[in-house]
């Protein structure tokens, strides 16, 4: 092999690797995600740029469902520098098998939610939502893999866009664990 040959060859193994390192790193902004709320409406996350977000996958059958309290509260204590995103999701035992207006209703009603509710979406599988890409994968968020593992858990994004950390759904959406990064 010349000289000429093994130049070439070199070459093809840096863009190779060069390439490979294009991938691990994040490419997209949480604020590039597009969102529907719960109405039909488009969110665009970037409108809460300067305040951190807290995404969680709600259901209105579960357990974890009086969680929905603790989040109105939460909202209403840090609303000045905290967005709360409920995302209905129907993945976890079918606990949440009403449709938009029914979600809506149900939040309103029993809970007196007023934060920000979505339409339903799948956070996890094949037909996963972005949203949840972006949160699941180190690949895509630069901080961490996770997996969804039932309703009510949260992810915290800060107020650049940067996950912050991943709250299963044991975790009380006031509690410390939480608050702290408030």
């Amino acid at each position: 092999m010349n000289k000429y040959h093994l130049i070439l060859l070199l070459m093809g193994f840096f863009n190779l690797f060069s390439n490979a390192q294009e991938v691990k790193t994040p490419n997209q902004s949480v604020y590039d995600i597009e969102l529907i709320g719960i109405e039909g409406n488009a969110l665009d996350l970037s409108d809460y740029k300067g305040k951190k977000i807290l995404f969680v996958n709600v259901a209105s059958e579960c357990g974890f469902t009086k969680q929905y309290d603790a989040l109105q509260d939460l909202h209403e204590q840090y609303q000045e520098k905290l967005v709360i995103i409920g995302l209905p999701c129907n993945q976890f035992g079918g606990q949440e098998p009403g449709n938009e207006s029914d979600i809506q209703t149900f939040c309103r009603k029993n809970f007196g939610v007023t934060f920000q509710l979505t339409e339903k979406i799948k956070v996890k599988g094949g037909a996963q939502h972005p949203l949840y890409a972006w949160l699941t994968q180190k690949a895509l968020n630069g901080k961490m893999d996770s997996s969804v593992k039932w309703n009510f858990q949260k992810y915290l994004v800060d107020e650049e866009g940067n996950l912050v950390d991943v709250f299963y759904s044991m975790t009380k959406p006031l509690s410390s664990k939480i608050t702290k990064h408030l």
